[in-house]
């Protein structure tokens, strides 16, 4: 947690506005993203939990290798004409992969700052003009999949899951009494 409030800081005073450029919601967007991937990598380290630090480089490495499957499979312009690589958003399925694969480990006490985060790195993927706001959508369910599916809990006293349908969606809290 300790090295998260400092990263999601950084990230949210860069939006500020007085530096709501694209090129700065690409710059925030990237800060965003690196210190998400970097916490989740480096948090289990720290704490010792190796089997947490090879869980989380498997989340992140299989959001990263679906995005790109999925880029090479449904080529999409950018907003901005830059490429043809804009569905699905790497930059949020790498974030929402670090964010559930901390979440999913650790806990909703670290969780939620990262989904938040996370969040961040979406809007901002939109606001710098790289990303429909469907690429991010996209990109956040390829991350939180991978993040879900790969990371096993290391404590399962609280649970918290993201959902969505057509009609909506939420946060489920489970209790572990």
């Amino acid at each position: 947690m300790r090295l998260l409030a400092p990263a999601a800081a950084l990230a949210i005073s860069i939006s500020t506005p007085a530096f709501a450029g694209t090129r700065t919601w690409d710059d925030a967007s990237r800060v965003g993203e690196a210190a998400l991937v970097g916490t989740a990598l480096v948090l289990p380290s720290v704490r010792g939990d190796w089997n947490g630090t090879l869980q989380a480089g498997g989340s992140v490495g299989a959001a990263w290798l679906i995005t790109e499957g999925l880029k090479q499979t449904f080529p999409e312009t950018r907003p901005d004409g830059s490429d043809r690589r804009s569905f699905p958003s790497g930059h949020a399925s790498l974030s929402f992969a670090a964010a559930a694969t901390m979440q999913n480990r650790y806990g909703w006490q670290i969780g939620i700052p990262a989904h938040l985060v996370a969040a961040f790195v979406g809007y901002a993927r939109v606001r710098a003009n790289k990303h429909h706001w469907y690429d991010v959508i996209a990109g956040a369910a390829v991350g939180e999949v991978s993040g879900l599916l790969i990371t096993r809990r290391h404590d399962a006293n609280v649970r918290v899951l993201p959902w969505g349908d057509t009609h909506g969606g939420g946060i489920a809290l489970g209790l572990n009494f």
